[in-house]
C-alpha cells in the first residue's frame, strides 16, 4: 500500500475517469477540522459552510468530468450528534454533485461490512487513516484486486440497501 496526502488524494481523485466510491461505517469522527463547525451545530447557530469550499470545488470539478462520486454512510439509529449533523453538511456534498445515502446498522450484517472506510477510486482502494488525536492523515491505497474486489461486494451491497440523503432525511431517521 501507498500513502497518499489529502493533496494527492486531490489528485488522484483528478485521475478517476469512472467512479469515486467511498464508505463510512463509523458514527463519528471527531477531527479538528471539524470541531468549530461541528459546535455551533450542536449550539443551534447558523453556518455558511464556507470551510467545505475546497471539497466542494474539487468534487464540482471531478463531476463536471463525468465521474461519479458517491457516499454510503452505515449508522447506527437513533443517531449520534455527528450523524444528525452530516444530514444538515450532506446538502453542501450533494449540491457539489455528490450522490449520498445512508443505511441503518440494523439492516446490514456486520459481516457484509468492513470495519474501516475506504474510497474506490475506479480499480484503486484507498483506506481512510486517522492519527491517534483524530486527524485525518491520509490514505493508504492499493491496486490489489483481492481487496479491491472486496470493497466493490461491500460497496454493492450498501449501496443497494442504503436509502437517499433527501428520502431519508424526510422519513424522520433522526
Amino acid at each position: 500500500m501507498l500513502l497518499i496526502t489529502a493533496a494527492e488524494f486531490a489528485a488522484a481523485l483528478g485521475e478517476c475517469k469512472r467512479e469515486a466510491l467511498h464508505l463510512e461505517v463509523q458514527d463519528t469522527y471527531e477531527t479538528p477540522e471539524e470541531s468549530e463547525p461541528f459546535a455551533r451545530f450542536l449550539a443551534g447557530e447558523p453556518d455558511d459552510y464556507a470551510w467545505m469550499a475546497d471539497w466542494a470545488a474539487l468534487i464540482r470539478e471531478t463531476t463536471g468530468r463525468g465521474v461519479a462520486v458517491r457516499r454510503a454512510r452505515v449508522v447506527t439509529v437513533p443517531h449520534v450528534d455527528y450523524q444528525r449533523w452530516t444530514l444538515e453538511v450532506s446538502r453542501v456534498n450533494i449540491a457539489a454533485g455528490e450522490e449520498v445515502r445512508y443505511l441503518p446498522r440494523h439492516l446490514v450484517s456486520p459481516d457484509d461490512l468492513t470495519a474501516d472506510d475506504w474510497w474506490l477510486l475506479d480499480d484503486r482502494a484507498a483506506f481512510t487513516l486517522f492519527e491517534p488525536d483524530g486527524r485525518w492523515a491520509g490514505l493508504a491505497v492499493t491496486g490489489d484486486w483481492q481487496i479491491v474486489d472486496r470493497c466493490r461486494a461491500v460497496w454493492n451491497i450498501v449501496w443497494q440497501r442504503a436509502v437517499p440523503h433527501a428520502e431519508y432525511a424526510v422519513a424522520g431517521q433522526r
